[in-house]
């Protein structure tokens, strides 16, 4: 590779990495417009402010020391990013294979594109607390669960490091593309540790053990919110591949978006005809779901599957929602949005089919990796959310909670005109 054509290709793969990282960021409008169009009018304000407020958080957490910690001391504080040309191509003229095969990027544009995963493993946790949490509680564990739970075991995985020493997961076969479980299942775990000990909405479940629907106030707005999230994939699967600028990566980014869009729409239709046997009705919500769950299943492997077999796959994921749904609430266990399950069971699903179409992957190494990822975020984010609930508590008061945390946390209304003046 000559000079001229590495600069043109680390100008590509700088540019598709960072276009995939804002496409990335975009899902948390997403996030956003989903969760505040499947909780209660009284609750829009404050989980909107949760899911900007959660973005700042993560993004200035990692920085300070949460890309440290998952890459061992690369710390953006010390210059990382402030790259000289004239070193990037003495580099490139230092090295016998010129970074042949290799991706070839900035380490900003590397920063920025990490930095909005862990944003996206955070917003996870905002809607399954939606509704009874105290505002500063969430924030303080996004503080902790940013700067450290999540980079941990980003370090274990994607940093190739040894998990406290004891054993290495790529040497086990563990693989997960672009983070069904690091990510996805990550952020349901934590979001399970915190729901354990907030507890569900009060009316949620009746003396006899009833399941009372709570239905969403804004319901256009939670369909928006899932086409934003279905867009936004393709910059999350596809910059995973990590380079563009060349025909073997151009072809396998092609084939990762198209699996991404086939897994979604396989999981909408498998979900929506699920609901259709069980409830006699076409469910809005778990259609949504179904498109969710179907999109956190292919992000384990997009890249080996045929399109055909990403359909099944991201079908299977929204049959799985479904059940999954109804079982926690058998278990009483108050999800307001269905994350937990189309995060958490279904990023579990997605790892174990890795190893159908990916020769690299074995099913030992998916369950020793899943079990280290879940086990780590859930354990650790219940002793921090135990020390919130120690110190500050972690839930709203009753009163609040009847009346809407807008008021009691945020002290304003996100629709003032539909409430009636005294």
């Amino acid at each position: 590779m000559d000079s001229n054509v590495f600069q043109l290709q680390y100008a590509i793969d700088t540019f598709y990495f960072l276009m995939c990282g804002a496409l990335v960021m975009w899902m948390a409008a997403g996030f956003a417009m989903l969760e505040s169009g499947l909780v209660r009018a009284k609750n829009t304000t404050e989980i909107l402010t949760k899911n900007i407020a959660l973005y700042a958080v993560a993004c200035t957490m990692y920085m300070v020391c949460g890309y440290a910690i998952m890459y061992d001391g690369a710390i953006l504080l010390s210059g990382i990013g402030q790259t000289d040309t004239a070193s990037v191509l003495t580099d490139f003229a230092g090295r016998e294979d010129g970074f042949e095969g290799g991706a070839i990027y900035s380490t900003a544009a590397d920063f920025f594109f990490q930095v909005v995963f862990v944003a996206t493993a955070m917003s996870i946790v905002s809607g399954a607390v939606a509704e009874r949490m105290k505002l500063w509680a969430f924030l303080a564990f996004a503080v902790v669960m940013t700067g450290v739970i999540y980079p941990l075991e980003g370090a274990w995985t994607w940093g190739g490091a040894d998990v406290f020493g004891l054993y290495n997961l790529g040497d086990l076969g563990f693989s997960d593309f672009a983070g069904s479980g690091i990510v996805h299942m990550a952020g349901a775990a934590a979001a399970l540790a915190g729901v354990l000990l907030l507890g569900a909405r009060k009316g949620k479940y009746g003396p006899k053990g009833e399941i009372r629907a709570i239905p969403g106030a804004n319901l256009p707005l939670a369909a928006l919110g899932t086409l934003i999230l279905w867009m936004g994939w393709f910059g999350f699967n596809g910059g995973s591949v990590l380079k563009l600028g060349d025909i073997a990566s151009a072809n396998s980014v092609a084939v990762v978006f198209l699996n991404t869009n086939a897994a979604a729409a396989g999981g909408a239709i498998a979900a929506l005809i699920t609901a259709r046997i069980l409830f006699g009705k076409a469910d809005l919500t778990m259609l949504l779901n179904g498109a969710i769950a179907g999109l956190v299943v292919i992000t384990a492997e997009p890249s080996t599957p045929a399109a055909l077999q990403a359909t099944l796959w991201g079908a299977l994921g929204g049959i799985a929602v479904v059940f999954s749904i109804i079982g926690l609430d058998k278990l009483r266990i108050d999800d307001p949005v269905g994350a937990i399950s189309a995060h958490g069971a279904c990023g579990l699903l997605g790892l174990l089919l890795v190893p159908v179409t990916n020769d690299g992957a074995s099913f030992s190494g998916q369950l020793i990796g899943a079990a280290t990822i879940f086990g780590w975020v859930f354990l650790a984010s219940l002793v921090t959310w135990g020390i919130i609930k120690a110190v500050m508590g972690i839930r709203v008061s009753e009163e609040e909670e009847y009346e809407g945390v807008d008021i009691a946390e945020c002290g304003m209304e996100a629709y003032p005109e539909f409430v009636s003046s005294k």
